[in-house]
Order: structure tokens, then sequence, then C-alpha cells
């Protein structure tokens, strides 16, 4: 497995925040976008099981449905993408690429067909699975004190993978918290 180039909690913190903040800087190009042209880009979201809806695998992550949906977002995101970013033997860059694409994937796959899903939600989910199952995976006290952490803090989250009826995708909830658990699996088994 590659490594990372990440070796410092300072490092870990500055390439966490730029990615958050690419997220901050895509809702506000969205937002001039909105009141300029009165379109938006939530377009470039999921939407499963189309042609056109496979270009959300890359983008859904980046768009975010309001400035509150994105707050909400923001921190958790910023402390996960820390924690992994913080241990290399987590395989970061890899780790963080896999979780973006299989989440992405499987809510194409099976997300309902009547919305476009947008958010970083299936990340937050992703990266919290991985870092519990890695945890145990790993046999690093190190690993183990992170997973008992992240499940403390985040733990509560795992009801958003139940199906509802709404506006939240728990297609893409549940796809990002199984795209953690395979990259943990395949990473430390």
């Amino acid at each position: 497995m590659p490594g990372s180039h990440f070796k410092t909690f300072k490092e870990a913190v500055q390439a966490s925040a730029l990615m958050v903040s690419t997220l901050f800087i895509v809702e506000f190009a969205d937002l001039v976008l909105q009141r300029a042209r009165h379109t938006t880009l939530a377009g470039f979201g999921i939407v499963p099981r189309t042609v056109p809806g496979l270009v959300g695998i890359a983008f859904s992550p980046l768009l975010h449905a309001s400035p509150a949906h994105l707050l909400a977002n923001a921190l958790p995101l910023f402390v996960l993408l820390i924690l992994l970013f913080w241990d290399r033997h987590y395989y970061p860059v890899l780790t963080l690429a896999s979780i973006w694409f299989f989440s992405g994937l499987g809510t194409w796959l099976i997300g309902r067909g009547d919305t476009v899903h947008i958010g970083a939600s299936s990340i937050i989910f992703g990266l919290v699975t991985y870092l519990i199952v890695a945890g145990f995976l790993m046999k690093s006290w190190r690993s183990a004190v992170v997973a008992l952490l992240v499940f403390i803090g985040f733990g509560g989250i795992f009801y958003g993978v139940l199906p509802q009826a709404g506006p939240i995708s728990w297609e893409g909830h549940l796809s990002g918290a199984l795209a953690g658990i395979w990259a943990a699996k395949r990473n430390h088994e």
C-alpha cells in the first residue's frame, strides 16, 4: 500500500482545512450563480441510474443544498479528515479516494431516482465506519483509541443509514458507510 506524505498534526489540519475550504468556495459560487442566473450547481449531483448522473460521483460531495447543509457537514468532516490524515497507516489519500468513489457509485446504483443526491455526508459516514473498523483491524492502541473516540463522538449518526422519506439521502449515508467498511477491510486485513 502506498504511504502518505502527511506526518504531523499541523499538516493534517492544513490538508483538512483546504478540503473543507473548497466546499465553502463551491457553496459561495453556487449562491452567486443562483442569484445571477437563477440556476444551481446541484445538477452536478448524483442522479441515480442515469448517464448524466454519473458525473455526480465526482462532484456531489462538493455540493450542498444550502449554507446550513454545508455547515452541518463542515465540522464533522474537518475533524474526521484530521484523524485520517494524521496517521499514515490509514493510507489517507487512497482511503479518501475509495470512500469518495464507492459511496458515489453506491448512491448512483441504489438512490431514489426522483431526487438529486448531494452533500459530503456520504464521505462523513464512510470516514466514521472506516476509522471504527480500521481501529479494530489494525491492532494498535492509537487506532483503537481513535475508533473509540469516533464511535463516542459520531456513533449516533448510524440511524441515518435507515430508509426514510424526505430530502435526506439515506442511500448516500448507507453507501458511504459500506464504502468505509470495505476500505478498512481492504487496507488492513
